[in-house]
């Protein structure tokens, strides 16, 4: 049976794919943001579980990340949030966090949570891929969660075959060796990248994160890839205006 990843990959072309903090700006907005992006026709969210030393993270989402844990919140508190969800939701839901919170969880009774919830994928950055294939990968596969992998400008060829032959909803590009965080546009190197990544002809659908926030450098992303994540921007954009007006943020992006 296909996961709601593979299902929404399959049938749409150029998905919008929008992450945020659990817990931000308040402690209770996790279920009405989740609800007011698939209203605005976003096709899939990244449900981002605040941590204290988020090492890929950009200033803007680290700062979320604080607000977020001042706030109270904790993976326990985010998976009696998200109990009732599926009566709301139906797009796919990615738990995005870092592996110490989940070692501390039990990875087991984490991953038994996320089914119980509905979550469809992890997107754990500082899992090894050889830890995972080797220590995980039969566990979380058992409670119907797809695996994110990361690759790079700099990750080798081989390693990102090695990456597509164990991953089974999409390969997540990162835009840049950088943070998190948004940019004016992106330049020749990065445009390389997504076409050289493009041209490998992986089996996964490619999904590029990291810098997207206009619709600009979101047309650019998909025009060799299958989506885009956009993260930094939209947090900004919560800290503007709350979450009253995330319909108008998803309709600029799309260049509506």
């Amino acid at each position: 049976m296909k996961n709601r990843i593979q299902k929404t990959l399959a049938n749409n072309q150029k998905i919008v794919s929008i992450y945020f903090t659990a817990g931000f700006p308040n402690l209770n907005d996790t279920c009405t943001i989740l609800e007011k992006l698939e209203k605005a026709g976003v096709d899939m969210v990244e449900i981002g579980l605040p941590f204290s030393d988020p090492l890929a993270d950009g200033p803007t989402i680290q700062e979320s990340s604080t607000q977020a844990l001042k706030n109270g919140m904790t993976a326990v508190r985010l998976f009696e949030q998200l109990k009732d969800i599926r009566k709301t939701v139906s797009i796919p839901l990615v738990l995005m966090g870092y592996f110490n919170p989940i070692l501390q969880f039990g990875v087991e009774a984490f991953c038994q949570q996320c089914k119980a919830v509905g979550i469809d994928g992890l997107i754990i950055p500082d899992l090894p891929v050889d830890v995972y294939e080797n220590e995980y990968k039969h566990l979380f596969e058992s409670y119907g969660l797809l695996n994110i992998l990361l690759i790079t400008p700099q990750t080798s060829d081989t390693r990102i075959r090695t990456i597509d032959s164990i991953s089974k909803g999409f390969v997540y590009m990162v835009s840049s060796a950088s943070v998190t965080g948004s940019q004016k546009g992106f330049g020749e190197a990065q445009t390389a990248y997504f076409q050289r990544i493009a041209s490998m002809g992986l089996k996964n659908p490619l999904v590029v994160g990291f810098g997207i926030s206009s619709p600009e450098t979101f047309a650019q992303a998909i025009e060799h890839t299958n989506g885009a994540i956009i993260g930094s921007a939209f947090i900004k954009h919560l800290r503007e205006f709350g979450v009253e007006k995330i319909d108008q943020f998803i309709e600029k992006i799309r260049g509506h």
